[in-house]
């Protein structure tokens, strides 16, 4: 709507510059990013040098591949993916999502960094390139700040796990504990019932029999009864969790101290935090594969139903999961990136991080479905019913599981340990990009200069927010907050405009030219061909085919949110929707000229 700028005139702009263009019959044409660096000069080259000095940068190139792999390798990995190889035909999901992944997920991921990198600026300043979607910026920086809610309470849940299983016996041993009822279903006491009793009925704890399908398990009681003490439904907020909200309050400060320094120590804490987790998959899965019944997991899980192909919820849920596992639409990669030295190979990073991120989903699902089926022979039920999604299967199916093995405390602190460090890494990677945002997109605040400040408001704000997510009611708001907020429409919004704007706003042929320059080789036809048609068209149809299969929120098997919660669920997806054309609005009213030239 205005005259777009070349990736040299925005970081010119974004570096406090003079807007350098020449004009030719009559419009604006921008410099081109080696035209830019011929005439520049050395004293440009010492001035950008002592801006990347203050602005800081990774302290090599591992850190920054390592922050990447930190950052998209997270809780999803963990327990979303293999439940969605699960639901949709095991083995043969892989061939949705692998096609999403070479389709959507890598092109975008490359893209993303390298735009940061290209113009050394954040998640919002760098569409300057083309400034009517300059909303598409406020748009990922809306989802990435209701993303900081939303992941650190995962986090907190994890502590609290973490934290209660340093003790002889789990606390879900048995149904014996004051928040215990009736329906409780202890492993022990079935052991008294005959197999065709079994079938229908589970012996109770006050020595009745009740139909199985009411029975819950001492895990499950424990996480919906005394962890979340969850209300009777949305309406319902009830009071705080007090501690949760101590564990809330570690996490924040976990993720303050992992990068109030910068980068340059966030690089070198994430190897710990990265890397660590694998060490503990391998762990788990080789104590796994020893349980009794865990190969019927493993083989439920690589077991492929092609009839589930022909199903589109499939490939929407392939796609949705490369989306949201790989961190795009956030604004994040595009910050992350932003720290990378001009000339670095970032084609390289972004092939390594897809190798590893796929690699890991699949090693996870081995360790998660080894301890399934081994739950499957304990209970005497077949696989697929002690499958739950989401926190369902990190804290119920898990703790189950351990309860049941030797040493059920260790194990239990490892898996949990492991998901604080998952967690943790994703959560100060998402927050380190949502303020290099901020920082480099309203430079007139000086919110770099006072970055430790800012720092500690942005922790302290979400800190509070985090609440609506650790009363009674919490859990409902966390699943609106799944639901709508942080994946989805808003991410498939934003990656499709974030396409949409690089090939068709700024142009391609130049975008492609400005990143062989800067790689200092080409790339491949791939990846424009990818930016340019393939990478919109599965974003844009997907966003279409979720529009029209949508169903209202639910939360577990049987609880449907009311209006008033799928309402506010809307208002959180459009709260970050909206930028790209409310802003596009604002520059055309406020923008001086005839609507030939505004557009």
């Amino acid at each position: 709507m205005t005259e777009e700028m070349s990736a040299a005139e925005v970081k010119g702009r974004a570096d406090g510059k003079p807007k350098s263009v020449e004009a030719t019959e009559g419009r604006v044409v921008p410099f081109d990013v080696e035209q830019m660096e011929m005439e520049e000069g050395d004293d440009d080259e010492e001035q950008l040098m002592e801006e990347e000095v203050e602005r800081g940068g990774w302290g090599n190139k591992l850190d920054f591949i390592m922050a990447c792999i930190g950052y998209a390798v997270g809780l999803g990995n963990v327990w979303r993916f293999p439940y969605l190889c699960y639901k949709n035909g095991g083995g043969a999901f892989l061939i949705p999502y692998f096609i999403s992944l070479v389709a959507c997920g890598v092109p975008i991921f490359l893209m993303e960094v390298t735009l940061g990198q290209m113009l050394q600026t954040g998640g919002i300043s760098v569409w300057e390139i083309f400034p009517a979607i300059k909303g598409v910026g406020l748009s990922a920086a809306t989802i990435a700040s209701m993303l900081n809610v939303y992941y650190v309470i995962i986090v907190s849940w994890s502590l609290f796990y973490m934290f209660v299983s340093f003790t002889s016996e789990l606390p879900w041993h048995d149904c014996s504990n004051y928040w215990n009822n009736e329906f409780c279903s202890e492993l022990q006491l079935q052991s008294n019932l005959t197999a065709d009793i079994k079938k229908s009925y589970f012996l109770s704890t006050n020595g009745s029999l009740l139909p199985k399908v009411l029975g819950e398990s001492s895990a499950e009681q424990y996480w919906e009864r005394r962890v979340l003490h969850t209300s009777g439904g949305f309406d319902e907020i009830g009071g705080l969790r007090w501690d949760l909200m101590g564990c809330l309050a570690l996490a924040w400060v976990l993720t303050f101290l992992c990068i109030w320094r910068g980068v340059k120590t966030t690089g070198k804490i994430v190897w710990f935090t990265a890397l660590v987790p694998y060490a503990i998959l391998l762990i788990l899965l080789i104590n796994g594969v020893l349980l009794e019944g865990s190969q019927s997991g493993i083989v439920y899980y690589i077991t492929p139903t092609f009839d589930k192909l022909a199903e589109p919820t499939v490939w929407v849920d392939a796609a949705t999961q490369i989306f949201f596992s790989y961190g795009v639409g956030i604004g994040s990669l595009i910050s992350l990136g932003s720290y990378n030295p001009y000339r670095n190979n970032s084609l390289i990073d972004t092939i390594v991080v897809g190798i590893v991120n796929a690699g890991t989903s699949l090693f996870a699902g081995f360790v998660i479905f080894a301890i399934l089926g081994y739950m499957a022979f304990v209970q005497e039920v077949d696989v697929s019913q002690v499958v739950d999604e989401g926190p369902g299967l990190a804290f119920v199916a898990y703790p189950t599981a351990v309860d049941t093995m030797p040493a059920a405390p260790f194990w239990s602190i490892l898996f949990f340990a492991m998901l604080v460090m998952l967690g943790l890494d994703s959560q100060f990677c998402v927050v380190e990009g949502f303020i290099t945002s901020l920082m480099d997109g309203f430079p007139e605040f000086r919110l770099r200069q006072h970055r430790t400040k800012f720092l500690i408001t942005i922790c302290a704000i979400d800190f509070f927010l985090g609440f609506l997510c650790i009363t009674d009611g919490g859990i409902y708001m966390f699943q609106l907050l799944n639901d709508y907020a942080i994946s989805g429409m808003p991410l498939l919004w934003v990656a499709s405009f974030e396409c949409i704007t690089i090939s068709y706003g700024y142009g391609i042929r130049r975008y492609y030219r400005d990143v062989s320059t800067m790689l200092t080789f080409t790339p491949g036809w791939f990846w424009p061909i990818s930016w340019a048609v393939v990478s919109p068209l599965v974003t844009v149809g997907i966003f279409i085919f979720s529009l029209v299969d949508y169903s209202g929120p639910k939360f577990g098997e049987d609880y449907y949110f009311p209006i008033s919660g799928e309402i506010l669920g809307w208002m959180m997806a459009l709260a970050s929707m909206q930028w790209i054309i409310t802003y596009a609005l604002f520059l055309f009213i406020t923008t001086p000229g005839t609507v030939r030239e505004v557009v």
